[in-house]
């Protein structure tokens, strides 16, 4: 089960000529489920940021299992399966109804204000840790 799940619709925009959401924006509805986890956990990223502790995303491992369509009302999960010095493994689903759309490992880096990794602030991991 996911640690967290967000619930978006499809809008038109999302979609491309054939009617189906467009393979790159699924990346977009990655991101929102991981800031919202984030926000879940009391861990605003943008105070983050203002400190200079950035969280990039380095890898991407993305299975496209099956369309969703305009209209369509898909959940996106984000579950940290790994958390590290300065990096977090999430496993993310997306779905619609009971269906598998989209399964995802995203590699995210905490970076400092020159893009260098650094350490995971104590108060960001001891947030994200199960427990």
């Amino acid at each position: 089960m996911a640690d967290f799940q967000i619930e978006k619709i499809i809008y038109y925009h999302d979609t491309d000529s054939g009617g189906v959401v467009y393979y790159a924006n699924y990346l977009k509805h990655l991101e929102e489920a991981r800031t919202e986890y984030f926000r879940s956990k009391s861990q605003e990223l943008k105070k983050w940021s203002e400190q200079g502790v950035l969280f990039v995303v380095t890898r991407v491992e993305i299975d496209y299992r099956s369309p969703a369509k305009y209209g369509d009302i898909i959940k996106i999960s984000a579950t940290v399966k790994n958390l590290k010095t300065a990096v977090i493994h999430f496993h993310q689903e997306i779905t619609e109804n009971a269906r598998l759309l989209v399964e995802a490992e995203v590699t995210v880096v905490c970076v400092g204000k020159y893009f260098k990794p650094r350490r995971i602030p104590a108060e960001i991991s001891e947030a994200l840790l199960p427990g």
